[in-house]
């Protein structure tokens, strides 16, 4: 008879455990599932920003190379005017 009482403690026991710890594994999955979120989200923004910031590079530097192309057209052109006029 004991050791049913005993058995039926310790099952008992072992089951109120169980469920402590489940809501504990489930407390520390949503913590982990929000830090992670928070960190893709971090890292998106950081991302987008680098990303404007080369969009804003590349095109300051093509507007550059348009302005040198333009002028080199233009002296090439004033000398092709000139070797005409000679």
């Amino acid at each position: 008879m004991k050791k049913i009482v005993l058995s039926l403690a310790l099952v008992a026991l072992l089951a109120s455990c169980k469920n402590e710890t489940q809501e504990k594994l489930d407390a520390a999955k949503d913590a982990l599932k929000e830090e992670v979120n928070e960190t893709i989200d971090s890292a998106t923004i950081k991302a987008n920003i680098k990303i404007d910031s080369l969009k804003e590079k590349t095109k300051a530097k093509i507007d550059s190379a348009k302005l040198k192309s333009a002028e080199k057209m233009e002296e090439a052109a004033q000398k092709l005017k000139e070797s005409v006029k000679k």
